[in-house]
């Protein structure tokens, strides 16, 4: 198959708003690819490369000074190798190398195909293929059920080897698909709650109120002496955090997967800022900054998947392997003791709670509303789009903030309002020096980025306003954090946001 045709698809994709025409598109391209050229290019239509990071970025590609060719010649087989090469460089003279190997891989490229392959590379692929999208098209050229795909993705949390299977051996090559101890699986995520007495009354009391840390999530796999320790994103980070493979260790069992969270805490064992649990993420090796981990999920024990179980069956099985460890929850609570409940959350330095239900089984992603997070205020996970200089104190400094939200279809973000409020001095400082790396473009006033930062904007409500392209506006927005742990593929969409409209 030709990098050409792959490209086409991502424009006709890119061209219309309809999620069932997205859906057409990929799914008779996947039809078309060869076994062997399959999963690069769902992993391609999802904006994912195959080999992970490959040290490329906005700077390099831009340095680029090459004639683009006027046929497209490129496979996706040779694109692929190419992406392989780039990834094993490394060492003394690795820039230069890369350098060297964009140069041909460019010099092989037509325009169309060269716009693709820098959208791809930086992680820009905004043609509605979000990852959802993609599934379905499996689905749809595999004439399989959407369910067996999902279910297949959360088990293998990789697309392209679902739709490897899907292709290969049907429904049930999907239903082959276990968990695997040491292999992470994609994480059930939460929906906003509006309010405590909704989510109770929507679980019919049958409900788990558990603390939501300012954590970041983990997944933590155990087979005997070997641990592992992933990020939301499945990335393998067991190496910078030695100290929770030792905690992990100690558990009374013989393999384990467990979810949480992990944070940092101060010297009176109150939660520290989000940014300080984050740094150790980054890091190759341990740092002083201990971690403690905080389990709120088991879906595997000595040897039993827990997955289909009930919410109220892997909470048992949780506080009997790891008692000491344990989010605190309330089970089955009236409302007055999950009201109570809910202000020491706050009062102990929390974010707020979770309400789950104690009927559900885990599920990956954000579907149905089976874990809902109730917040003090309303907060929104927001892709930021800009900022305009400051004046005054803050001159010099990138400051007011562009705001968008996720387009559930997949198009550009969406322009929902502006803030400069809650930005402190060290705020003011990092986003001078961060911003111009995601620099899109600039006037005299505001650097425009591109959409790859998402920070979590808190708001008092939302009311119609003329002024966005959304038609909606945010009530007294202010900054709480930057999220380096959420992709701008997670962040809030204009649906959500619309459906906080009074009435």
């Amino acid at each position: 198959m030709l990098l050409s045709e792959v490209v086409e698809a991502s424009g006709s994709a890119r061209a219309t708003s309809s999620r069932k025409n997205k859906i057409g598109v990929f799914a008779e391209l996947l039809r078309r690819a060869a076994p062997a050229e399959l999963a690069q290019v769902v992993a391609w239509l999802s904006g994912e490369l195959p080999q992970g990071r490959i040290g490329t970025g906005w700077r390099t590609l831009t340095t680029l000074e090459v004639d683009a060719a006027t046929v497209p010649t490129l496979t996706v087989t040779v694109v692929d190798k190419f992406f392989e090469t780039l990834a094993a460089v490394g060492g003394s003279g690795s820039t230069a190398r890369r350098q060297e190997l964009l140069s041909e891989l460019f010099t092989a490229a037509t325009s169309d195909e060269r716009d693709f392959l820098v959208r791809l590379l930086t992680g820009e692929m905004r043609q509605g293929a979000l990852t959802a999208i993609v599934a379905e098209a499996v689905a749809a050229a595999f004439e399989v059920p959407i369910a067996a795909v999902r279910r297949a993705h959360m088990l293998s949390g990789r697309l392209p080897v679902t739709a490897v299977a899907a292709r290969s051996g049907g429904v049930e090559a999907l239903q082959a698909f276990r968990l695997e101890v040491g292999r992470p699986i994609q994480p059930m995520l939460a929906s906003p709650g509006a309010t405590l007495d909704e989510a109770l009354a929507e679980f019919d009391g049958a409900a788990s109120v558990e603390v939501k840390m300012d954590g970041a999530r983990i997944q933590v796999h155990r087979d005997g002496e070997q641990v592992w320790v992933f990020t939301r994103t499945l990335r393998d980070i067991t190496a910078s955090v030695p100290e929770l493979v030792d905690l992990v260790r100690e558990l009374d069992c013989t393999s384990v997967v467990l979810d949480g969270e992990t944070l940092a805490l101060n010297d009176s064992g109150r939660p520290r800022p989000f940014q300080e649990t984050m740094s150790r993420f980054g890091a190759t090796t341990a740092q002083e900054l201990l971690l403690h981990p905080y389990f709120f999920d088991c879906l595997h024990l000595d040897g039993v998947d827990l997955l289909d179980a009930p919410l109220r069956d892997r909470r048992a099985a949780l506080t009997t392997v790891a008692p000491a460890l344990v989010i605190p929850a309330l089970l089955a609570p009236d409302a007055e003791a999950a009201a109570e409940y809910f202000d020491g959350a706050l009062a102990a330095g929390h974010e707020g709670i979770m309400i789950k239900s104690l009927d559900a089984p885990y599920a990956a992603g954000r579907r149905g509303k089976s874990w809902q997070k109730i917040k003090p205020t309303h907060t929104l996970d927001l892709i930021v789009l800009g900022a305009e200089w400051g004046y005054g104190r803050r001159t010099g400094y990138l400051s007011n903030l562009h705001l968008g939200a996720r387009d559930p279809e997949g198009g550009d973000p969406i322009m929902v309002g502006k803030t400069f409020k809650g930005l402190t001095d060290a705020l003011l400082q990092w986003q001078t020096a961060e911003f111009p790396r995601h620099e899109r473009t600039r006037d005299t006033g505001t650097v425009y980025l591109y959409p790859e930062l998402v920070v979590e904007i808190a708001l008092d409500g939302v009311q119609t306003s003329p002024r966005y392209p959304g038609g909606v506006a945010l009530r007294f927005a202010r900054v709480v954090r930057y999220r380096p742990d959420k992709e701008p593929a997670e962040a809030d969409t204009i649906d959500t946001i619309r459906a906080l409209l009074p009435g």
